[in-house]
């Protein structure tokens, strides 16, 4: 028979074990949200990769600083995707299955990012690419419910560079050289099927296919200048630019056509022509995100708050460009949970389709079908700055597949 002591510590135990067995749900609740991030921190395409992850890290700390997101903290797990769709996916792989992150964002180039989307598939969980911009990544054959895209896409690009082209009236031959994979090829394709149409008068002279990452230029730049094209459309980018621009240069590439180049790589960013400095071929038509050294009087006052914000994390007086695709990238992933009111992946990507998310440079909103964000860039000629020993573009213009909204 149990006396009364036996029976008080039976009930006391009893009552501890619900405390017990809830404690872990409450601890579960306040753990952060995880967000998976692979993009590419070193190589030729980090210049890029690097401040698109502090772009991200930013957003987490202003989203953090308000109180999080349903109660809890965001959280950026980063790894180093080295450019490389293998590697990225890999990364994809341990992150959601080793590391437990309920959304993925990163990836750089349009290698990668539809190697994650396959992993975004299959898992199920919401992946969104900050700067990828091949345009099969969200066509009707590719799109799936958990794929965003927050960057521009080859189309628009290539017809922006047309766009910009068509008005030059002495040329009446072009070359155009880009990197030799689906990116490279489907930016020029829409190049050129736009130029036909506005200048059906211009012949395309030559094409040239570098490898991304190639290191010598010279042989793609002197069999370019022996068919003697009056302007160039160029879409090299990052560390490919630099090389190509440095070694371009002492060969009369940019002399010979009287720096008529456009070219939509983002070579207008500030991380680029702070790279390059006085190597830089003033005088080409570039674009960018966000100039960020703004030559004119468009700039939006909260996109002067938001670069100011950058130049103080990154610790440097210019900031970045591409910092801001990483900061929308978060701040679509946290509206995006907030309308669904869940961090379920499902709802979250219903949720997102059609989704309008506030910007530094205006709202942007995902197309409800093919889930990428209507995100134009600026576009101008570049010069030398007035103040800094570097190139800006004069007063920039946005090109946007619909009209700007700021």
């Amino acid at each position: 028979m149990l006396n009364r002591n036996t029976i008080a510590a039976v009930t006391a135990f009893a009552l501890v074990l619900p405390m017990v067995a809830v404690a872990p749900i409450a601890a579960t609740a306040a753990e952060p949200i995880k967000i998976g991030f692979p993009i590419p921190l070193s190589g030729p395409t980090a210049v890029y990769g690097e401040p698109i992850l502090k772009g991200a890290q930013v957003a987490i700390d202003d989203i953090n600083a308000a109180g999080g997101v349903l109660g809890r903290k965001l959280e950026l797990l980063q790894r180093d995707s080295k450019a490389n769709p293998a590697e990225a996916v890999r990364l994809a792989r341990e992150l959601i299955v080793r590391d437990g992150v309920e959304f993925l964002a990163g990836t750089l180039t349009s290698a990668e990012a539809p190697a994650v989307s396959t992993i975004a598939k299959e898992n199920h969980i919401v992946f969104v690419a900050p700067s990828a911009k091949l345009s099969s990544l969200t066509d009707s054959a590719n799109v799936h419910p958990f794929i965003f895209r927050a960057a521009s896409n080859t189309t628009i690009e290539g017809q922006a560079g047309a766009i910009v082209m068509a008005q030059w009236k002495d040329v009446k031959t072009l070359a155009t050289i880009a990197p030799d994979y689906a990116y490279g090829h489907q930016v020029i394709d829409a190049f050129v099927a736009k130029l036909k149409q506005l200048r059906p008068d211009i012949t395309i002279v030559d094409q040239q296919w570098p490898r991304l990452g190639e290191s010598n230029f010279s042989p793609f730049i002197t069999a370019q200048m022996s068919k003697h094209p009056d302007a160039v459309y160029c879409d090299e980018y990052a560390g490919d630019f630099i090389s190509f621009a440095k070694q371009a240069a002492p060969l009369g590439y940019f002399t010979a056509i009287h720096n008529r180049l456009a070219d939509g790589g983002e070579v207008g960013s500030v991380d680029e022509t702070l790279a390059l400095g006085n190597d830089f071929p003033f005088g080409i038509w570039a674009n960018a995100y966000d100039p960020v050294l703004w030559d004119g009087p468009n700039q939006p006052q909260a996109d002067i708050v938001f670069d100011q914000k950058i130049q103080k994390a990154m610790g440097n007086k210019y900031g970045s460009s591409w910092a801001i695709q990483g900061y929308v990238t978060i701040e679509a992933i946290a509206d995006g949970i907030r309308k669904a009111n869940s961090t379920d992946s499902a709802a979250v990507a219903k949720a997102m389709a059609g989704l309008t998310y506030d910007t530094p440079l205006g709202p942007r909103t995902f197309n409800a079908t093919t889930h990428d964000a209507d995100a134009g860039e600026y576009w101008g000629v570049t010069v030398k700055s007035p103040t800094e020993n570097i190139a800006v573009i004069k007063d920039p213009v946005y090109y946007n597949p619909e009209p700007a909204k700021h």
